[in-house]
């Protein structure tokens, strides 16, 4: 099958470009739509283009890319894809979800077709293959991530980095001070993705900042991944009386796990975590917790977008200050 990488390397420009071509959405010089033109039908490329929007007419369709790769969490990602799906519908767009790896070739081909007007993006990392498709091509943006580069994007998060210190902060004042963070399953953090990469700079930095021991693990989900952390914390950090928790499938089963060995939550072992409220609230020990705000975000990416699309400026970033609900999951140590 014949990608839109394809026809961009035998035209000798970029994908973005095809996708100019093709769409009519941005002015190509004549020469470089008629070596598109030219490359499109010597290799056969084709666009599903029914309901392809002519040049200059909208969609209004907003994409949302949501790839659904291992280490994703499914109900969040739920949560985020209806925010933008009521958010749009109030503002009369539909929505169009991409939930394979949409990488630039997939946004190419999204913006080549005229399927959507814009798109949101997702499960951002932090050096992102997507970034420059999006700072240059045809389909204009909001990610709902940072990346380490956020300069030519428009971009919307909790601020991952403020909530690692918060939670740190809040068990240093309750006099822990050998504290572990239980992260994100390996794959995330093999990838880069953002939010999780800079909720471990917060949690380590805090913990310097208070002079605390400290750990970071990465954690995969179920009963035998928590058994098997517990074990390990418990054997390598036996002072332990703090522990962050940003694995939200985690929380049952490694209170669980942590109480088979011997360690109440919050009698000789305080517990937070970065979670959806309703996740930590509906926990076995209510779980002291930063709200992950899914359906904030998701409501805010599409306005950024809708005010882009209508031409209004909009701010490159927007990270929303982590608040933290004190529930029944810690107590001052000793306690």
């Amino acid at each position: 099958m014949v990608k839109i990488t394809d026809v961009a390397r035998r035209a000798g420009v970029s994908p973005s470009t095809v996708s100019y071509a093709l769409s009519g959405k941005r002015p190509i010089s004549d020469a470089t739509r008629r070596r598109v033109q030219a490359a499109v039908r010597e290799l056969g490329y084709r666009t599903d283009g029914a309901g392809r929007a002519a040049p200059g007419r909208r969609s209004r369709v907003l994409a949302l890319a949501v790839p659904m790769r291992s280490g994703i969490h499914v109900p969040v990602v739920t949560q985020f894809a209806v925010s933008v799906v009521t958010a749009a519908r109030a503002h009369d767009h539909d929505v169009l979800l991409l939930t394979e790896g949409e990488g630039e070739e997939g946004l190419g081909r999204v913006a080549a077709a005229g399927l959507a007007d814009a798109v949101i993006v997702t499960d951002v990392q932090l050096q992102d293959p997507r970034l420059p498709m999006l700072r240059s091509g045809p389909l204009p943006s909001v990610l709902i991530g940072m990346p380490a580069e956020p300069d030519g994007l428009t971009c919307v998060d909790l601020d991952f980095r403020a909530a690692g210190e918060l939670c740190v902060d809040h068990l240093a004042r309750l006099g822990h001070r050998v504290v572990a963070l239980v992260g994100s399953p390996p794959d995330v953090y093999v990838r880069r993705t953002a939010f999780a990469r800079r909720l471990v700079e917060g949690f380590t930095s805090a913990a310097d900042r208070h002079r605390l021991t400290s750990a970071v693990h990465p954690c995969g989900t179920g009963p035998d991944a928590a058994r098997a952390i517990a074990e390990r914390l418990v054997r390598e950090l036996p002072a332990l009386t703090g522990v962050v928790v940003h694995n939200e499938p985690l929380l049952d089963p490694l209170i669980e796990a942590f109480g088979q060995l011997g360690l109440r939550v919050p009698g000789d072992l305080s517990l937070t975590a970065v979670c959806p409220a309703p996740v930590a609230a509906s926990a076995r020990v209510p779980v002291t917790a930063v709200t992950v705000p899914s359906t904030e975000l998701g409501t805010r990416a599409v306005h950024l977008l809708v005010r882009k699309l209508s031409g209004a400026a909009v701010p490159r970033t927007t990270l929303l200050p982590p608040r933290l609900t004190e529930r029944a999951s810690t107590a001052p140590r000793g306690a």
